[in-house]
């Protein structure tokens, strides 16, 4: 068998951590079967993995994030957390658009809630509630609600 030459690899890590996301967060927003669950943390880690592998740090955060949201929806509470809290301190402390910030406050805000930290909780809901209301476009708003709206209310 004949090695991959460093670009391929780099190509099919991309392609595979694109994809690995995308199906990932298609799963987190619709109601899901067992199965479903499965293949929601078995993409999102694929996905980390692969960023891990090429991405930039950006790209490794946003990995970050969506592996916050996948332990909350999962009930997994301290993985979440340590994810969220990874993660949150990144956006909040670099330049991050309107609807990136309001995700990166809803996940926090939901994977505290289910690590049972009452009061990280409810500051974080409180920051979500306003980053998305600041969403200047639209259909960003729309699409950040779809993850806000299944973070619980304290």
């Amino acid at each position: 068998m004949q090695a991959a030459e460093p670009t391929d690899i780099t190509t099919w890590h991309k392609r595979f951590a694109i994809d690995a996301n995308n199906r990932a967060w298609d799963l987190a927003v619709v109601a899901r079967t067992p199965a479903e669950d499965r293949e929601m943390l078995d993409t999102a880690h694929a996905s980390a993995w692969h960023w891990s592998a090429i991405g930039t740090e950006l790209n490794r955060m946003r990995a970050t994030m969506l592996l916050a949201e996948v332990h909350a929806q999962l009930g997994h509470g301290a993985s979440a957390y340590g994810f969220a809290q990874e993660m949150h301190a990144y956006f909040t402390s670099h330049d991050t658009p309107d609807w990136e910030i309001a995700f990166a406050h809803a996940i926090y805000a939901h994977a505290a809630s289910v690590a049972g930290a009452s009061a990280v909780h409810r500051r974080a809901y409180e920051s979500a509630s306003a980053a998305v209301a600041a969403i200047a476009d639209n259909d960003d708003r729309a699409i950040v609600m779809k993850t806000f709206s299944r973070v619980p209310r304290p």
